[in-house]
């Protein structure tokens, strides 16, 4: 094993500790400590061998060089600059032959290695004496020939992960509006009845009418119109020719803010203009309010849904941050409620599943049924473009234009509540 592989194990050695315990979210141990320590020490030395055997190679280079550009090496295979293009003594100078050997497999470079850099030869013989260097580096020397590998690839700007679409149910309309009845009032009128005693009730001591009691329902009709959510973005007609994938990558971006938008919409809409009426800002829903702590609250919130609201709750909306709180709830003696860093599963309060979603303001969550709440779906998120906003038609420039049409609803509001995350709120 040379020097340079010898270097090569020692640091994945060290690598292979480190990972584990980054993996692990915590630190090094005393003994994996002590065995990074020696390992590093080891590779400390290999490396200052390698730079001192590097740095005297780069002298006996350098002698070579002089003789052979000055021809003055003959007995040692040297060869006359005289009457050798630049070319050649620039293909046959040591410096050059010997960074070739380093990048070249059977003297051929591969495609796959990048960040090429030759060292730069000098010529002494080059306008009337004057010393010029031909590098992989200058733009107007061989560094004029060197092509930039675009690759094509981008990293896009986070976005929060979109979850409420999931959870409410599914519609399809082809209406620009949307109705459906909401019962307000159940039947609870029943009572046991004794058997009628006469023919004729006249309401005399003694006599049973038998009369069974009647049962009385409310509704309501609710309408939900058809909205619309839309975005665009100005282009020029080059950018879109000249790069195909930055009009996917504009697609992508106009339909991401649409969803984001919708989801916003369909949580905290406050039903004025072309705002949906968003399930927090539908009337009838229920509350709790703060009881004690966090756990407290939830736990009571989970009975108001089942027995005010008469629903099964589906699952949680709570915001990041409340969710880290109630993570890092601790006993007296600092055990984690919620199983700490290492607890596996998915993530449940109460029995319920929890959504994070940054849609819900932090100190405030929502427990529901929420297959009662639907979304319709007039038109999917579509994209167009076009040049005839405003003077774009002269200028060569586009409009590119993402919309959707939708109408929201909840037809249980009593099947979800709102709950208060914060104390003293």
């Amino acid at each position: 094993m040379n020097k340079k592989q010898q270097y090569r194990e020692l640091m994945l050695k060290a690598r292979a500790i480190a990972v584990a315990a980054e993996q692990e979210s915590r630190g090094f141990t005393a003994e994996e400590q002590a065995k990074v320590a020696q390992l590093m020490s080891e590779a400390k030395a290999v490396k200052a061998e390698l730079e001192q055997e590097a740095k005297d190679r780069a002298v006996i280079d350098e002698v070579n060089a002089f003789f052979a550009s000055d021809g003055e090496d003959q007995g040692h295979g040297g060869q006359a600059a005289k009457g050798r293009t630049m070319g050649e003594q620039f293909v046959n100078s040591p410096d050059f032959q010997s960074w070739l050997k380093q990048k070249s497999v059977n003297g051929y470079i591969p495609d796959s290695v990048k960040g090429l850099s030759s060292p730069p030869i000098q010529f002494k013989s080059l306008l009337a004496g004057r010393k010029a260097l031909v590098t992989g580096d200058s733009d107007t020397s061989a560094g004029a020939f060197v092509q930039t590998d675009y690759t094509g690839s981008y990293e896009p700007l986070g976005r929060q992960p979109l979850t409420l679409r999931q959870l409410v149910s599914p519609g399809q309309t082809t209406s620009d509006t949307v109705h459906f009845v909401r019962q307000t009032t159940a039947v609870q009128q029943a009572a046991p009845v004794a058997e009628a005693n006469v023919t004729d009730y006249s309401g005399a001591t003694g006599e049973v009418s038998g009369e069974k009691p009647e049962g009385t329902l409310a509704f309501v009709p609710v309408t939900e119109n058809v909205k619309t959510i839309a975005v665009w973005i100005p282009a020029t007609k080059r950018a879109l020719s000249d790069a195909a994938q930055i009009r996917t990558i504009i697609d992508q971006e106009l339909r991401s803010d649409l969803e984001e938008e919708l989801e916003d919409q369909m949580l905290n809409g406050d039903g004025v203009g072309e705002n949906f009426t968003g399930i927090l800002n539908t009337t009838g829903i229920l509350t709790q309010d703060w009881d004690t702590d966090l756990l407290t609250t939830t736990r009571k919130a989970k009975t108001t849904v089942r027995t005010t609201g008469r629903s099964t709750p589906s699952a949680w909306l709570i915001n990041p941050s409340d969710w880290e709180t109630i993570d890092l709830l601790q006993d007296d003696q600092g055990r984690y409620y919620h199983g700490g860093p290492f607890a596996a599963g998915p993530q449940t309060l109460w029995g319920i599943p929890v959504v994070e979603t940054e849609t819900i303001d932090e100190g405030t969550a929502l427990l529901g049924d929420f297959r009662k709440a639907t979304l319709w779906d007039r038109e999917q998120a579509s994209i167009s473009i076009s040049d005839s906003h405003a003077d774009f038609f002269i200028r060569n420039m586009i409009a590119i234009l993402a919309e959707m049409r939708a109408a929201f609803g909840v037809r249980r509001p009593t099947g979800f509540v709102s709950v208060d995350m914060t104390s003293g709120s």
